[in-house]
């Protein structure tokens, strides 16, 4: 009911805004007539007086005389005139009175039952505070984490904790930013420099600029074994052209890598694309016939690793296309029967691999 009596009190004043002025008459220009008349009479012997000093002409003394006489007479008829509006300005503005008591309120009420939702109960702040989840929680928290931060700009410890979300949000020049604010107003930390050093590379898509690299040495000069400056530096290398260097680089942070170390799938990933390329341009610069061996040397390896078990659809995959380019399609078939052994319980591999005979025709070939 309360959402009612307030619309109601609004449209109250809004129809006492509207018909405010029509209730007014006319204003007259004095406030008391009398004083107009001793005005303009004043005014009329101020012309003679004027007249009879030589002041002004007989032409201008007649004139500015007949002006006053004419307000004179103006003041004098309104004096006269009878107080009250005629008939039809009466009855134009109780028309318009009429029209606007009962227009605005049913326009009003048009417009909210077509665009409001009067149906729908209240919901407090609270309650949809609760039924947003989790992430309107952190959207809170968040926007409170960066007004604390713009007038606290020395907290330490607030930048080094908004960094890294900056930095998984993909605001990775607000990251950068951060992690300078956090280094500039506390004591600097190997982390934090190499936090630096990642937003840096990732605001330049990827490239591992000068001022990263920078980072990422102060950081592996505080802390030897900080393994994504170390990562990122590994990167630089490969970045340069030094492949072997950025081989070295990352088979020794995986050497000193714990066991259930989480981040060595992608560097092992990256080590691996890193050989590979490494061995094909090695043997790409070998004469033919070296060349061709080493190539066979390298399918063989593979189909050995393979057949001791184990083994992607990619690598199977990479074993029967091998095997088909150096023409050993008996090879290249038996290898395909291997692999729909190997991973039968995998529908999609096994249609990726009837797929890849098809392409090599490999059907119809006999081991």
């Amino acid at each position: 009911m309360m959402i009612w009596a307030v619309f109601a009190v609004m449209t109250g004043a809004a129809i006492f805004a509207l018909l405010w002025p029509l209730s007014r008459g006319q204003v007259p220009g004095f406030a008391d007539t009398a004083d107009a008349r001793s005005l303009y009479r004043s005014q009329l012997g101020e012309i003679d007086r004027d007249m009879a000093r030589g002041l002004i002409a007989a032409g201008e003394a007649d004139a500015a005389r007949a002006e006053a006489a004419r307000r004179l007479l103006r003041v004098a008829g309104d004096e006269v005139a009878p107080a009250g509006e005629t008939e039809p300005s009466l009855r134009r503005r109780r028309a318009s009175s009429a029209l606007m008591l009962s227009v605005v309120p049913l326009l009003a009420l048009l417009i909210y039952g077509i665009y409001g939702s009067p149906d729908n109960p209240d919901q407090p702040l609270a309650a949809r505070l609760e039924q947003a989840g989790p992430q309107q929680d952190f959207a809170v928290v968040f926007a409170r984490m960066e007004a604390h931060l713009a007038a606290n700009p020395t907290d330490t410890k607030g930048w080094s904790l908004i960094a890294p979300i900056y930095l998984r949000q993909g605001r990775y020049d607000d990251a950068a930013n951060a992690f300078a604010a956090a280094m500039r107003n506390g004591k600097p930390d190997p982390n934090l420099f190499a936090g630096l050093g990642e937003a840096r590379t990732l605001a330049a898509e990827g490239v591992v600029t000068a001022s990263a690299r920078e980072a990422f040495a102060e950081a592996v000069k505080r802390d030897p074994k900080n393994v994504r400056a170390l990562y990122y530096l590994a990167l630089a290398k490969e970045q340069d052209g030094d492949a072997p260097g950025a081989i070295a680089s990352l088979n020794e942070l995986l050497a000193g890598a714990p066991p259930d170390a989480n981040w060595t799938a992608p560097v092992r990933d990256r080590l691996a694309r890193l050989e590979a390329q490494a061995k094909g341009d090695a043997i790409a610069a070998l004469p033919d016939a070296e060349r061709a061996q080493a190539i066979k040397g390298m399918v063989d390896g593979l189909a050995q690793r393979l057949s001791a078990g184990g083994g992607t659809l990619a690598d199977w995959s990479r074993l029967i296309r091998a095997r088909a380019a150096l023409g050993e399609k008996a090879e290249a078939s038996q290898a395909a029967r291997t692999a729909r052994e190997r991973l039968g319980q995998d529908a999609a591999a096994l249609a990726a691999l009837d797929a890849l005979a098809d392409e090599l025709d490999l059907k119809e070939v006999k081991p």
